[in-house]
């Protein structure tokens, strides 16, 4: 998860030192994405990469401290680092409510991986990443340690400037790759990559010089580096970020730690990869959310959006906060919507205990008003809404929607524009 964080901050590195536009906003990507991001653990990444030939430390996947203990005879190595398995950054330094301080632990002795097993294993890890209750560790990596003599950092990923994929390097890697960007931008190295060439030789080698490998090391690295573009291709991936690409005393290049981001949109063909994602640590909402194609997100206010569009929800956010209220959540309906995902989403937001008031915030471009309209109706009689409702509707079919609000007899409160919504909905909640 290291490698995640670093990704984000060189989201916003690169662009600071004006490499045009080489990483997404993943915020944003994430707020407009048909889906939630899949997310794998640390040892399932590693895993793709074992099995496209990257070279990756010997590892094994525990369930229980014994199995853990078993495991760390197996790998028979000088050292062993033990990892806990959860989807969130800053592990090394995060604390289990067991009293063990620590997701990530090395020894010598195989025997202290057990011990250190049953204090990780069914305990909840807190780290700066994770909900204030921590996450309930249930797999852990035990893998050999290898001595790191130098660090580097490397990613593919694609770049709509570049209508491709791009690969970026650094020589100084194992660190805060946003550090490195604003502080030594002339150690962030690209090379645009022919989608239809694939990585050349050439540029292989040229990108193992930029990272600092020399003589046999500089063809390692290269060779790692075609690898690694090669998985890129082969799981549709939008991102392959490795942080750090590192150099052992013995003369190997290893790939240390891997954040792989993928394409939703290829989940059809990439089904034994989203097979592996990993539901148990997502939040509940989210995830009901996701099954009726509704982008969920919760925040800590009391009045409930409802609005279609990312950047619709945004605007209304921004407003209500204007008008001295706080939004309890943002709710995007995207397009195709249908009566059915009206319901679900008025079930989502009447299940909040915060919510205090509903401002539904509709634009009928290639939604029809009075889909929406019928969708509200219905979902207000059968939940037997108790909170105050606001609907603003325009666009497609709103004549119709508004005939159909307002012969329904239920006490909805109609507005004219977005801030006549905003304020009557922060009203209703102050009376």
């Amino acid at each position: 998860m290291a490698a995640s964080m670093a990704c984000q901050a060189a989201t916003r590195g690169l662009r600071a030192a004006s490499l045009k536009n080489i990483l997404l906003d993943k915020l944003k990507c994430t707020w407009l994405s048909p889906r939630r991001w899949l997310n794998l653990q640390e040892y399932q990444s590693k895993k793709l990469m074992q099995e496209s030939g990257v070279a990756v430390q010997r590892f094994y996947v525990a369930d229980t401290a014994s199995e853990a203990l078993e495991a760390a005879k197996r790998l028979d190595a000088k050292e062993i680092v033990l990892k806990a398995q959860i989807l969130a950054g800053g592990r090394g330094k995060g604390v289990f409510n067991s009293g063990l301080k620590g997701g990530v632990h090395l020894t010598k002795d195989p025997a202290v991986v057990g011990e250190l097993a049953g204090k990780m294993l069914g305990f909840n890890l807190t780290t700066k990443q994770t909900p204030k209750d921590g996450v309930k560790v249930k797999t852990v990596m035990v893998a050999e340690a290898l001595d790191i003599s130098r660090e580097t950092y490397f990613a593919i990923l694609m770049d709509r400037a570049c209508n491709g994929p791009v690969m970026v390097g650094s020589p100084q890697g194992g660190v805060d790759i946003e550090e490195v960007a604003a502080k030594s931008p002339e150690l962030i190295f690209k090379e645009v990559i022919d989608i239809f060439q694939g990585v050349q030789d050439d540029q292989a080698l040229r990108m193992a010089s930029n990272l600092g490998f020399k003589g046999p090391l500089q063809r390692q690295a290269a060779d790692q580096i075609k690898r690694l573009y090669d998985l890129f291709l082969k799981v549709d991936a939008t991102q392959v970020e490795v942080n750090p690409l590192g150099e052992t005393p013995e003369g190997q290049v290893v790939c240390f730690d891997a954040k792989i981001n993928f394409d939703d949109n290829a989940e059809f063909r990439q089904k034994a990869v989203f097979a592996m994602d990993d539901m148990t640590e997502s939040d509940p909402t989210e995830m009901h959310a996701a099954k009726w194609d509704l982008k969920y997100i919760g925040l800590d206010g009391n009045i409930a959006c409802f609005v279609n569009g990312a950047g619709l929800a945004m605007a209304t956010c921004d407003i209500i906060d204007l008008h001295g209220g706080k939004p309890a959540n943002f709710l995007d309906l995207g397009g195709g919507v249908k009566e059915r995902q009206v319901y679900e989403a008025f079930k989502l937001l009447t299940a909040d205990p915060k919510v205090e008031a509903i401002l539904v915030n509709i634009f009928g471009g290639i939604v029809n008003c009075a889909i929406i309209a019928n969708g509200i109706t219905k979902a207000c009689r059968e939940l037997e809404l108790k909170v105050p409702l606001v609907v603003r509707l325009e666009g497609t079919n709103v004549h119709e929607a508004k005939r159909i609000l307002t012969e329904s007899g239920l006490p909805i409160t109609a507005a004219d524009d977005l801030d006549d919504a905003a304020r009557k909905a922060v009203a209703a909640i102050k009376k």
